[in-house]
């Protein structure tokens, strides 16, 4: 399966203006081949803590835009959206979305709020993980803070072909990112795809760094730092396979 990381910049809490340039970008990577196609950690806002502003209902516009485009290009898209969702929480989710052509396929919300820069007071956190098959392929989504956490890659490892990890990691940290995304692509030997923003919000900088890395902790496509891009790179099954066969490393985890 072919998967389009799209690294992008984000309009600060202006869904609409962000919308209007992501869809070109979602069209020229569905022309080109892709199948999944992956945009950034509150792709439509931005990292806001003004949860009460920006947060939309569980069918809200930034979700609408995820299904619209998926059923338009006869993909699937993914992204985080802040959500309120009353009948989980009295607080918002950031909400991982997966919308397929025949509309919203699962979600995942944030397990771990980046409780440093106060996201915990203003996002509920989630409690179920998830993992979900993708035309043949298994994909485990987590969100940004969660790359911290090993112990959850861990845990769905044994089901897993391929993380999706999207993102607004700062740029004063990017070395965390890069090392953190080569380190769970090793230890759980399954492809990690990790996107995430750049230019600045909320008066903080992104470099991006959004990058795919293979089940044996290369790097197959990575992008231009600091600068609008979309990865494409295949997610071989026949790859983690052979990972796992050949260094069986995965059945001595206790």
């Amino acid at each position: 399966m072919k998967i389009a990381a799209v690294q992008h910049d984000i309009v600060w809490e202006d869904p609409e203006a962000n919308f209007e340039r992501l869809a070109p970008k979602v069209a020229r990577a569905a022309a080109y081949g892709a199948r999944l196609v992956v945009l950034s950690e509150m792709y439509s806002t931005g990292f806001s803590m003004d949860s009460d502003r920006v947060a939309e209902d569980p069918d809200g516009p930034s979700v609408g835009f995820l299904a619209d485009q998926a059923a338009a290009h006869g993909v699937w898209m993914c992204g985080s959206v802040p959500v309120l969702d009353p009948s989980k929480a009295p607080l918002p989710f950031n909400r991982f979305v997966l919308a397929g052509p025949d509309g919203v396929a699962a979600t995942y919300d944030k397990i771990h709020p980046f409780s440093y820069g106060g996201e915990h007071e203003h996002y509920a956190a989630g409690s179920e993980r998830l993992t979900i098959t993708v035309e043949g392929v298994s994909i485990t989504p987590f969100v940004c803070y969660d790359l911290r956490f090993s112990n959850e890659f861990w845990t769905l490892a044994p089901d897993t072909d391929c993380y999706v990890v999207v993102a607004n990691w700062p740029a004063p940290r990017r070395a965390h990112w890069s090392a953190l995304l080569v380190a769970r692509a090793i230890e759980n030997q399954a492809y990690v795809v990790g996107v995430n923003r750049v230019g600045t919000g909320g008066g903080i900088d992104y470099q991006g760094d959004s990058v795919v890395i293979d089940p044996f902790g290369i790097e197959v496509a990575g992008a231009p730092e600091g600068e609008e891009a979309v990865l494409y790179a295949d997610i071989d099954l026949s790859m983690v396979e052979k990972i796992r066969s050949r260094y069986p490393f995965l059945a001595d985890r206790r």
